[in-house]
Parts: C-alpha cells; sequence; structure tokens
C-alpha cells in the first residue's frame, strides 16, 4: 500500500480562531472533569467518619487508607492504559469510555457492602478519572487556539478546587445527622458524583473528535469536515490564502517502542522537566492538602466537623490563582511564570512553616497562609499539567500526559501524606517544618529546572513547539 502523503492547514486554521461560544462549550463539557476529581478527593477525605461509624462497613482508620491508596492506583493505571488508548483510538471515544467507567464505579462505590467491594469500585472511579486527565488534556490543548492555550488550561486544572469547595460544602449536609442518617449520606454523595457524570456525558455529545488527531491518522476530509463545522459557528473570518500548511505521513497507529524513544530519548531534557515539575508539585500539594485536616484538629484543636469551614478560603485561593494570573502564562511566557510561581510558592511556603514552627499564628491566619501560598501553587501545579500536554508531539500527547500524572500522582499520593503523616504523629512542630522546608525545596528546584530548561511554548501552535512525528519538513 502506496505511503499517504497529507498537505494541510487544519492547525493554521483552529489556531487563527477568535474566543468563542465553542471554546467555551468545549471548557465546560470537558473541563468539568476537574471538578469531578475535586468532589470525588474531598468527599473521600470528609466521609471518611462516616465510613468508620458505618454499621455495615466498620472501616478501621487502616482500612481508609488502604481504599485511599487503591483509589490511587487506580488513577495510575487508568492514566497509563487509557492514555495510550487514547492516542491510538482517538480522543473522542476515550473522553466517553473513561467517563462511563466513573459513572458506573461510583455509582457502584454507593451500594458497597463490605471493604473488597468499596476498594474494588474505588479502583475503578480512580481509573476513569486517570484516564480522563490524559483523553481532556489533550482534546482542549489541541481544539484552543494557541494565543490562549496557557490561560485555558491552568483555569481548568484550577477548577479541582471547585469540587473541592462543592465537597466541603456538601459533607457539611449530607454528614449533618440532624438532615439525613450518616449511612444514607455518604451513599447519597457518591450518586450525586454519578448523577453529575450523567449529565456531562451529554453535554459531551456533539463535542467533535480533534481534527488535529484525524489528520494524523490519514482521515482528513473527515479532519476538514470537522473545522469546516467548527469556524461556521464564528460568522466571517480571515481569508485563508496565506495561512502555513503541514506536510505529514498518515499512519495508523505509532509502535509504542517509538513512543518510549520519543518521550526518553528524542525529548529527555523536556521528559526531565516535565518529571521535576510534575513530581515537586505533587508531594508539595498532596503532603499538605491530605493532612489538612490533620494541622488543624491536632495543633489548632479545630473540631473535626469544622474543617470543612476551613477548607473554604483555601479552595478560593486555589482557583482564584490561576483564574487571576493565567494570563500572563500567554503573555510574559512559560519560562518565566512558571520559575516565578514554583519558586514564591516554596519561598512562601517556608516563611509560614516557620511561624507555624515559632507557635505565633492561629489557626485563622495558618489559613490565611496557606490560601496566600496557594493563590501561586495552584498556578504553578496547572502549569506543570499545561507543559507535559502541549511540549509532545501530537502521537504521543495523550501517553505523554498519562506517564507524568502517573509519575506526580505515584510521588505525590504516596511519599508526601506518608511523610507528612509520620512528622505530624510526632505531635513536634519542628518535625513538621522539617517536612514544610523540603516540600519548599523541591518547588524551588523545580522553578530552577523551569527556568534552565523550559520551552516557550506561549502563543505558539502545537506543531511548532513539538513537530508531529509524521510530520515531513
Amino acid at each position: 500500500m502506496a505511503e499517504q502523503i497529507i498537505e494541510t492547514d487544519i492547525p493554521a486554521r483552529l489556531d487563527r480562531l477568535p474566543w468563542g461560544q465553542f471554546h467555551r462549550l468545549v471548557v465546560a463539557a470537558l473541563g468539568i472533569t476537574w471538578i469531578l476529581d475535586g468532589l470525588e478527593v474531598t468527599l473521600a477525605g470528609a466521609l471518611s467518619g462516616a465510613l468508620k461509624g458505618s454499621p455495615v462497613l466498620h472501616f478501621s482508620n487502616t482500612d481508609i487508607g488502604v481504599v485511599s491508596s487503591v483509589y490511587l492506583v487506580g488513577a495510575v493505571l487508568g492514566a497509563l492504559f487509557f492514555g495510550w488508548l487514547t492516542d491510538r483510538l482517538g480522543r473522542k471515544k476515550l473522553f466517553f469510555i473513561t467517563l462511563s467507567v466513573y459513572l458506573l464505579a461510583t455509582a457502584a462505590t454507593a451500594g458497597s457492602w463490605n471493604l473488597s467491594s468499596f476498594a474494588v469500585f474505588r479502583f475503578f472511579t480512580g481509573a476513569g478519572i486517570g484516564g480522563e486527565y490524559a483523553a481532556i488534556n489533550s482534546t482542549i490543548q489541541e481544539l484552543v487556539p494557541a494565543r490562549v492555550r496557557g490561560w485555558t488550561d491552568l483555569v481548568i486544572n484550577g477548577s479541582f478546587w471547585v469540587g473541592a469547595a462543592l465537597g466541603s460544602l456538601g459533607s457539611l449536609v449530607l454528614l449533618d445527622p440532624a438532615i439525613i442518617n450518616p449511612e444514607h449520606g455518604w451513599r447519597l454523595a457518591f450518586l450525586i458524583g454519578a448523577t453529575l457524570a450523567l449529565v456531562i456525558f451529554f453535554m459531551r455529545l456533539w463535542i467533535p473528535e480533534s481534527p488535529r488527531w484525524l489528520m494524523t491518522h490519514g482521515r482528513v476530509e473527515e479532519a476538514q469536515r470537522v473545522v469546516a463545522d467548527i469556524e461556521a459557528r464564528f460568522g466571517k473570518l480571515p481569508p485563508m490564502e496565506n495561512l502555513p500548511k503541514a506536510r505529514l505521513r498518515a499512519r495508523r497507529t505509532t509502535p509504542l517502542l517509538e513512543v518510549a524513544r520519543t518521550l526518553f530519548v528524542v525529548h529527555r531534557r523536556r521528559a526531565l522537566v516535565g518529571l521535576a515539575l510534575m513530581a515537586s508539585q505533587a508531594f508539595f500539594y498532596n503532603a499538605i492538602f491530605f493532612t489538612y485536616a490533620l494541622i488543624l484538629t491536632d495543633f489548632y484543636s479545630v473540631p473535626a466537623d469544622n474543617v470543612g469551614w476551613y477548607l473554604l478560603p483555601f479552595a478560593a485561593g486555589n482557583f482564584t490563582g490561576p483564574v487571576l494570573i493565567g494570563r500572563f502564562f500567554d503573555t510574559l511566557g512559560r519560562r518565566v511564570m512558571i520559575a516565578f510561581t514554583y519558586i514564591v510558592s516554596g519561598v512562601l511556603l517556608a516563611v509560614v512553616g516557620y511561624l507555624f514552627m515559632r507557635d505565633v499564628i492561629t489557626a485563622e491566619t495558618q489559613t490565611i497562609g496557606w490560601m496566600i501560598i496557594f493563590f501561586f501553587a495552584s498556578a504553578a501545579a496547572s502549569s506543570a499539567y499545561l507543559t507535559v500536554s502541549e511540549t509532545f508531539p501530537l502521537e504521543t500527547r495523550a501517553f505523554a500526559i498519562a506517564v507524568f500524572y502517573a509519575v506526580g500522582t505515584g510521588v505525590g499520593g504516596v511519599a508526601g501524606p506518608l511523610l507528612f503523616g509520620a512528622l505530624i504523629d510526632t505531635h513536634s512542630r519542628v518535625s513538621v517544618f522539617g517536612g514544610y522546608l523540603l516540600g519548599a525545596v523541591l518547588m524551588v528546584v523545580g522553578g530552577c529546572v523551569a527556568w534552565l530548561w523550559g520551552v516557550n511554548a506561549e502563543r505558539k501552535s502545537l506543531e511548532m513547539v513539538a513537530k508531529p512525528l509524521t510530520f515531513i519538513d
């Protein structure tokens, strides 16, 4: 069979589009995944007391730790498996599959009858969420115009904290014995997550397959129709005569060995940058977020049922950061802003950690300190996902996102909480400060790595940032 050579202006046509209703709908239908993830993570922590007190489940502290770890394992394996499939089978097909896995598993969790059933259902819930990261990030990157790609990606990733706030508020209602039986409340919480996923499923029906993915797989006529349908939503557009065209060799699949070689040999430096950013922010975030309640209850004697109120300002800082400073990632540039947000986050954590060690701040001022820190840290963490999703070739994009998400989740979800949990158990402020210093140093190192070896991807076509493997010069 003769090799198919394609010449197309599809990338340029997508990047020239003005920001419009189409892009807002894409962000709403796809980006809401992070709200679901925030809801899941927050509810899982908030519901631990109800699960321990359940007359059916009777979970111990160890059981709670086991099911949390199982969820993370599911997220890691789901990201890798579904990320690989996303590059092979297409973005649209996979973001429906991953959402369906999440929906069914979350609904099933509400009917759990023992530890084993709960753990199995949480594993598949995590697998669905992990797969969503790869399918959704790659789709959004390939549909959003280059000039606003950074801000859009940061805001979407930051919306995790909208879900966290909703989860926090929901737990205050669903676990209040005066309103609902806690045994019914925790089950209802998971059913609400499934119901939201069902709504999202229908929201996504109109979203097209990525034209960029279609063109690299030889489906150029279909890609042209998709782009024409998108352009029709914008009315009159500038003429297309001078748009740059790309030439490529179409192929149905990319061998996994070539994917691995591309990530870790051809683009080794970019892989190291992605690893440094993902691992440092994951440790920083998960170490603090997953032990947030323990700091408040153990060192400030905040009642456990009041922790949700302290989470709300923390979530607010995390969401407003990407919204307010995300634009600078597209104007001042990626390297400058990534380095700035990482280093500032690390320095601020060291300062607040020192004040905590000296016992000169209250629960309220500690929360304000965390709110300020994570105003910058949230943008930093989101920029890590932005970096790994735009600096690798199209044929490997979803799998690259999956690999670095898996590394980040593994490092941050396991090492961070374990270390900080042990430090908090010492009841020593000095020991906890040592953990804060470690997180601060990692963030500063991540910022320095980004400054030295990061890619200036702002306002550039994805094909300019990382030339697809099938492109012909």
